[in-house]
């Protein structure tokens, strides 16, 4: 039986960790095994700055706060090596960069889940968000289709008005200065 000073650590790592997991738009766990310490260095620098929060975490621990938040599915992904991803604002970010970090390892780092709007997902689900573009990405598409379209209606109302015999308004003329004496 642990003592009441380890019991109470542990107690708090997992309310630290439930935290994470509820304020987060999305995570993704990994299993890290054969990673060289300059691979790792490098994949953590790029996660910080994508503004990722990536750290090892045991699996009991894991387990204990993932029920908690009501994430029970995610303790069928917990054996072996695991760390976790989570992100506060870019729900595509820790996705984008582990599974594409995956990719390139040669089977030695794999996804094994993931977790995103209050649900889990598998390796699968996280390796399509992973593909998806960025938000400013989406921001911009969305912006160039609306904008498509208001284009589109200015034409059309400019159209129906030179059927009809309209004449599009013309910019009234800015009276001259007078000329300087």
């Amino acid at each position: 039986m642990p003592s009441e000073k380890i019991l109470a650590q542990k107690q708090a790592v997992v309310a630290d960790l439930a935290a994470k997991l509820q304020h987060s738009t999305a995570g993704v766990l990994v299993d890290y095994k054969g990673i060289t310490v300059a691979d790792d260095t490098k994949l953590r620098r790029e996660l910080r700055e994508a503004g990722v929060h990536y750290f090892v975490v045991k699996n009991t621990l894991l387990e204990r706060a993932a029920d908690q938040v009501g994430f029970h599915d995610l303790k069928d992904h917990l054996s072996g090596t695991s760390a976790l991803a989570v992100s506060e604002s870019d729900p595509v970010a820790a996705a984008k960069i582990l599974t594409k970090y995956a990719d390139g390892s040669k089977g030695k780092f794999t996804v094994k889940a993931g977790f995103v709007d209050g649900g889990v997902i598998d390796a699968a689900k996280v390796k399509e968000l992973g593909s998806l573009p960025s938000r400013e990405g989406l921001l911009s598409m969305l912006l160039s289709a609306l904008t498509g379209n208001l284009r589109g209606l200015a034409c059309a109302i400019n159209a129906i008005a030179e059927k009809q015999g309209e004449a599009a308004p013309a910019e009234e003329a800015a009276p001259e200065a007078a000329p300087a004496e």
